[in-house]
């Protein structure tokens, strides 16, 4: 039988790792193992998303909770290297580009247990990044690695790494927002936030170039502040955004933003169906790009970079950096109404983690 661990240790974990567990659980030949890192330590969010994706809950939680980038990834390393020891796995999976990524990967690979790394070859060229060394080491220690666009492709083979390791897939994090988006359309949270359909846009922060410095949270919410002039936006708030706002007495300037709806974070159908149904969204998350591009919404990207670009070129995304003129001509642009016409990414349509869990049975074939 075949034995695999599956790391998880982020929300956006999460929502890729769910439609794999729920793949391999329909063959009875591999055993599955879900390890929580307790990356993400608000255990009332991780309960929403392991409901709201239909995912049994972990097998294992490391529960290492909030440090250091360099502190988190050695305390996964430590309690990881533990599991791997005792449960002897016949290969690590791993998702994304956090530190529950990275650490999940040398652990593994220094007890010569093979990887997989699920959204594979994604490089934003920017190493002020944490997540991109994440991607980078993860990449260049993983055996088999599992891309999602053809810039991937590419970004791999120019790093030298071997086409027999690169497998062209497709996108988990789309099969979950297709297999979950008619459910979502149940959610109450439109009416609870008193929103109109196509009549709000939605925010979210949480890349520390963003939060992590008064003078550059203090210059996003300026911006916001011209914008909630002339249409609601809704923002659930990352706890550490939170965390920022309120140790850099920033309260003030939220509060003075009446169209700006402030909530706390939310479960997965709830957030899917916001952004399903809003006019534009706000953000520097990397995912979103991707679900935005998927769903047909226009998406402003307030990133001088993005390791997605199949986003911008055939998606509904747009790079403004964190220049106020370029945001607020943007917002304003799709306030009007912009019609954008996206394509959806090739492999982006609900069948990747199928072609995923074929791929490892095919090259497991025989392991007892």
């Amino acid at each position: 039988m075949l034995k695999i661990i599956n790391v998880a240790g982020t929300r956006p974990n999460f929502i890729k790792i769910a439609p794999l567990v729920n793949e391999i659980s329909k063959h009875p030949e591999i055993r599955q193992i879900l390890v929580h890192t307790g990356q993400h330590y608000d255990e009332e969010m991780s309960k929403f998303f392991f409901d709201d994706l239909q995912i049994p809950k972990p097998d294992i939680n490391l529960g290492v909770g909030s440090a250091s980038d360099a502190t988190q990834t050695a305390k996964i390393m430590l309690e990881f290297e533990k599991i791997l020891l005792k449960e002897k796995p016949d290969l690590v999976v791993v998702v994304g580009d956090v530190n529950s990524t990275l650490a999940a990967s040398l652990a593994a690979a220094k007890c010569k247990v093979k990887v997989a790394h699920v959204e594979a070859g994604l490089r934003s060229f920017d190493r002020n990044m944490p997540e991109e060394l994440n991607r980078i080491i993860t990449d260049h220690i993983a055996d088999f690695l599992f891309t999602t666009e053809e810039s991937a492709n590419k970004n791999l083979i120019n790093e030298g790494i071997g086409k027999d390791s690169i497998f062209f897939v497709g996108n988990a994090m789309i099969d979950s927002l297709l297999s979950h988006k008619e459910k979502s359309k149940q959610s109450k949270i439109l009416p609870k936030l008193k929103l109109e359909k196509n009549n709000y846009a939605v925010l979210t922060l949480h890349r520390p170039s963003n939060v992590d410095n008064k003078e550059s949270l203090g210059h996003v919410l300026d911006i916001l502040n011209e914008i909630q002039k002339k249409i609601k936006i809704a923002f659930p708030v990352h706890p550490r955004t939170l965390k920022n706002i309120n140790n850099f007495k920033l309260n003030d300037k939220l509060k003075s933003q009446k169209n700006l709806i402030i909530t706390e974070p939310l479960g997965y159908l709830d957030f899917l169906n916001l952004i399903s149904n809003s006019k534009f969204v706000l953000t520097d998350s990397g995912g979103i790009q991707e679900e935005t591009t998927v769903l047909g919404v226009p998406c402003i990207t307030m990133r001088n970079n993005t390791e997605r670009p199949v986003t911008v070129t055939q998606g509904t995304n747009v790079l403004v950096s964190t220049d106020k003129t370029k945001i607020i001509e943007t917002s304003n642009k799709l306030i009007k109404g912009v019609n954008f016409k996206p394509k959806i990414p090739q492999f982006w349509d609900g069948k990747a983690s199928k072609r995923i869990v074929e791929i490892i049975l095919k090259n497991f074939n025989g392991v007892k």
